[in-house]
Formats: C-alpha cells, sequence, structure tokens
C-alpha cells in the first residue's frame, strides 16, 4: 500500500505512523487496498509477460538445437548435409574471387591457403597467370567432391558416417553451451537498452537472433573442416618391453650363470638400542641380559 498506493493514502499512514506490519481494517482504505492489489498484479503480470517474451526466444532455439540432436542421434544419414554445407562455404568465398573475368591472383592465394590439404587437395590451386582465367566456381566445387569422396573410400563408409556424426555431436554441445551463456549475459544488459529509447525485448530478439545464426554457421564450418581431417587410429598391438636386462657384469660371469650373492649378517644392536624382540625395553636389559644369564 506504501508504494503502490495513491499519495493522499502515503502521506495518512506516514503521518499516523502506521506500521508496514500492521492489519488495516477501516472500511475508508479498503478502496485504496483495493486499487494498490489491481496495480501490484498489473506489475507482476507484466514481469511474467516479458519474462516468458525471453524465454519464447531461448525456446525456439534450443528446440531446433535439440532436434538437430535427436535426429543424429537416430542416426541420420549426414554425407547430404555435409556436402551441402561445404558448398555453401565455399560457394560463399569462391564468389568474391571469381568474375567474368577469371580469378584474382591476390584473393586465390588466400583462400587457397585457407583451403588446401582439408576440403580441397594439395596442389589443386597452385596455377600459373595463364591458367588463372580458366579457373571456375564449378570446378573448385568439384574438386571438393572429389576430396570427400576419397577421404570415404579412405576410411570406409561406415566409419565415415559415424565420424560425421560425432563431429557433428560434439561441435554442437560446445557451441550450444557457449551460446547459453552469451544469451543470458546479454538479457542481464539488454535492460540498459531502455535508457537509450529502445525496447528491450526487441533488441534481445534481434541480437538473439545473429548470435544463434552467428553459432549455426561456426557448426557447420568446424563440422565440414572435421570430416575433411578426421584420422582413424587403428588398433594396435601392446607391446611388452624388457625393463631391464640381466647383463653379466651385474649378475655373474660370461658364461650366463648367475652368482649368489654372500648373505650379510643383521647388524648387531646396540647396548641402549630398542631391543628387536619388540618387548619395547632396552637391548642390554632384555635379550642381552637372556644371553649373558645363560653363558653364565
Amino acid at each position: 500500500l506504501r508504494l503502490f498506493g495513491s499519495e493522499r493514502i502515503q502521506g495518512m499512514m506516514e503521518s499516523l505512523g502506521i506500521d508496514e506490519d500492521m492489519p488495516i481494517d477501516q472500511k475508508m482504505l479498503t478502496g485504496a487496498i483495493e486499487n494498490a492489489q489491481r496495480r501490484v498484479e498489473s506489475r507482476n503480470f507484466e514481469v511474467r509477460k516479458h519474462v516468458l517474451e525471453y524465454d519464447d526466444v531461448m525456446n525456439i532455439q534450443r528446440g531446433e538445437i535439440y532436434g538437430q540432436r535427436a535426429r543424429v542421434l537416430d542416426g541420420e544419414d549426414l554425407k547430404p548435409q555435409i556436402r551441402k554445407w561445404t558448398e555453401k562455404i565455399l560457394s560463399g568465398e569462391v564468389s568474391h574471387i571469381f568474375g567474368e573475368n577469371g580469378a584474382d591472383a591476390a584473393q586465390l592465394e588466400v583462400f587457397r591457403l585457407r583451403h588446401e590439404g582439408i576440403e580441397l587437395p594439395e596442389g589443386a590451386l597452385a596455377y600459373s597467370e595463364e591458367k588463372l582465367p580458366t579457373l571456375s566456381r564449378e570446378h573448385v566445387l568439384a574438386l571438393a567432391a572429389e576430396r570427400y569422396e576419397e577421404k570415404e573410400r579412405e576410411l570406409g563408409e561406415k566409419i565415415m558416417r559415424e565420424a560425421e556424426r560425432v563431429i557433428l555431436l560434439r561441435n554442437v554441445d560446445t557451441k550450444w553451451m557457449d551460446h547459453i551463456d552469451a544469451m543470458t549475459e546479454l538479457r542481464r544488459n539488454v535492460g540498459l537498452r531502455a535508457y537509450a529509447q529502445q525496447d528491450p525485448i526487441i533488441e534481445y530478439k534481434r541480437e538473439g537472433y545473429d548470435m544463434f545464426e552467428a553459432m549455426i554457421a561456426s557448426i557447420q564450418e568446424d563440422t565440414v573442416r572435421g570430416v575433411y581431417t578426421v584420422r582413424i587410429r587403428g588398433a594396435e598391438e601392446p607391446k611388452r618391453q624388457q625393463v631391464a636386462k640381466v647383463t653379466a657384469a651385474s649378475h655373474g660371469g660370461g658364461d650366463g650363470t648367475v652368482k649368489k650373492q654372500p648373505v650379510r649378517a643383521a647388524k648387531k644392536p646396540g647396548r641402549n638400542d630398542p631391543c628387536p624382540c619388540g618387548s619395547g625395553k632396552k637391548y642390554k636389559n632384555c635379550c642381552l641380559l637372556k644371553e649373558n644369564q645363560k653363558e653364565q
């Protein structure tokens, strides 16, 4: 009531010194209390509405990511998807290099250093100045497809499909967790946009969408590069190795026989040392005393 009541009610409560915990049963305050209650409920409704709007953004993104994971876990064949992502990645860069008059040598060199040995075979783009005009987007995509088929023949179709699923799941899980942290930080700070006359909800949706698209592009690129560079280690038999060799110099003569080492006598305890029998007494008062008595 003190926060959401009218100014007249607030002034009266302060002048009368009414404590916040004191129950109020005067009829004249019933209407003021009802009005304050409606304001409280309206404020809480707006808060819940904003929370739901924030959650809806994450729920849409979460549904897309979990749907992708479910399809992979169900054994979906990812070969068409990998090929599509490869063409998308290469086409986006190739379009800036190849024009009507052929390829730009400087940009092609940057492209070659980035993709040769991964999506493209080594030396595939090592062309002379005269042959640059003969290069094209279709030629680069054909080289990537050939490289993919070569990798599949190297690993085998079954292992290749399993490797694609493992690599994709690893990238999705890692980047999704990072994206959740980034979205939480965005939600914590986006409220300040209101001071710049910007709707925090709209800004959260817009930037959240851009961040999600960037995450998807990163997942696709890292997955493609991982598939083209994957190596499968073969099962190796464990090898037993002798830790130390038996040599003639250390254990015997040149005939291979091992000499017996002389047994050293145990050191006799001193008179005041603890007795080796474990009695807790000194040696002179225990076993030594018994030995002397026997001799006498």
